[in-house]
């Protein structure tokens, strides 16, 4: 059979590419013994008619994942078997997506496969943390547990990707709105006022000038202008495509004088939450610190908990691998520190992550305060503007009919 993987490198770098294993664990162990660390890996076939339909199928929402996990949480711990519990949930499920997906979990433990290597079959649906959690809960007896811990978490980091994303939303809005307004005023507006001014001998002044020529550029030589903006977009999404892009893009929300902060923030909190979540289920240390990295949606803080992660294996601890970077506070070295030290790093952990909780509710509230009164002074100058190149002329012609 034939693979394709996408995986991650010693260096950090993401590789992808495609192999023949007669399995995805036989594919999976090839790749770990090349030194990767595996993402994501699916059969690549060919597209047949009988497939084509696939392409098409229905996505599988978070909230799916969030909800099939709590309600698999109350079966197990109710003493439903395994596969009796998953085959309810596939039947009951409306997304013949989520259904599918269930049908072949529920025969593959059914056929004797422990949950966490079924889940395992189906990256694009249950990534590795969810899965590691799972094979960590299974051989600790702690299955059901460990299922409502998922959901719970799951639905947290949900709560908080919409709050940022609301808090993002307001501002594009408006920033739309401010470049609707001021396109109608330049191309609908300006252009029935400067006839007026022409036919009059005054001097027209400079910021007339200006908006005139922008408005003769959006009327008689708006195609350059599409081109332009399709090219900034295209050049956008190969810059963010690129690893050096990435890590620039990266650097500037972070360093960004008002979303910054909350999102280094936001990101703390996951990895902490992440980290606690994996250590307490027993997960090895530097599996923990992997799982972290991936979870880390930022490439700076990804490198750093790869970076840290090799330190690790040279016999330092976290707080020591830590040490002199900035982007962790040094209160969090110093909890690490004190966690390592008195053998409790996973509840100093969950601590640390639930003062990052409240902190992250507080900085995305903070940044909307700021934002909306900055995007209404932004509104104003803009289209301000525009109405005062309207207007000089017409107060020139005032003064100087008098």
């Amino acid at each position: 059979m034939q693979f394709t993987y996408q995986a991650r490198d010693t260096g950090g770098r993401i590789r992808n590419g495609e192999l023949a294993a007669n399995n995805v664990d036989e594919a999976s162990r090839m790749l770990r013994q090349e030194g990767l660390y595996l993402l994501r890996i699916d059969e690549a076939t060919r597209v047949t008619q009988a497939q084509f339909s696939k392409l098409f199928r229905r996505r599988v929402s978070r909230n799916e994942i969030i909800y099939l996990t709590s309600q698999l949480a109350v079966l197990v711990d109710a003493g439903v078997p395994l596969s009796e519990a998953i085959e309810g949930l596939a039947k009951q499920n409306e997304n013949p997506t989520l259904k599918s997906v269930l049908t072949q979990v529920q025969k593959q433990v059914e056929s004797g496969d422990d949950l966490s290597t079924a889940l395992k079959r189906h990256p694009r649906h249950f990534d590795a943390t969810y899965v590691n959690l799972i094979k960590a809960s299974e051989a600790s007896g702690t299955l059901a547990q460990m299922l409502d811990r998922i959901a719970t978490q799951s639905r947290s980091e949900l709560e908080t990707r919409q709050k940022v994303q609301g808090a993002l939303l307001y501002p594009g809005a408006m920033l739309l709105m401010c470049i609707g307004v001021s396109i109608f005023l330049l191309i609908y507006v300006f252009p029935k006022l400067m006839p007026m001014f022409e036919t009059k001998q005054i001097q027209i002044p400079v910021p007339t000038l200006v908006m005139m020529t922008i408005s003769d550029i959006l009327i008689h030589h708006w195609y350059w202008v599409a081109i332009g903006c399709t090219l900034i977009v295209a050049g956008c999404v190969y810059v963010q495509k690129q690893t050096w892009g990435r890590l620039g893009l990266d650097w500037l929300w972070l360093h960004s004088p008002i979303l910054g902060p909350m999102l280094k923030k936001v990101i703390l909190g996951r990895n902490l939450k992440t980290l606690a979540i994996t250590i307490n289920a027993g997960v090895p240390v530097l599996q923990s610190l992997e799982l972290t990295a991936a979870v880390s949606n930022n490439r700076l803080y990804e490198r750093s908990w790869n970076e840290i992660g090799q330190l690790v294996t040279t016999g330092k601890q976290i707080h020591e691998a830590l040490s002199g970077n900035l982007l962790f506070p040094s209160t969090v070295q110093q909890m690490i520190a004190s966690g390592e030290a008195t053998g409790k790093l996973g509840v100093i952990l969950e601590k640390v992550s639930l003062y990052y909780e409240r902190e992250t509710a507080n900085a995305i509230k903070s940044a909307t305060t700021l934002i909306e009164p900055l995007m209404v002074f932004l509104m104003g100058g803009v289209i301000g503007s525009i109405a005062l190149a309207m207007l000089l002329p017409i107060f020139k012609l005032s003064s100087g009919a008098h």
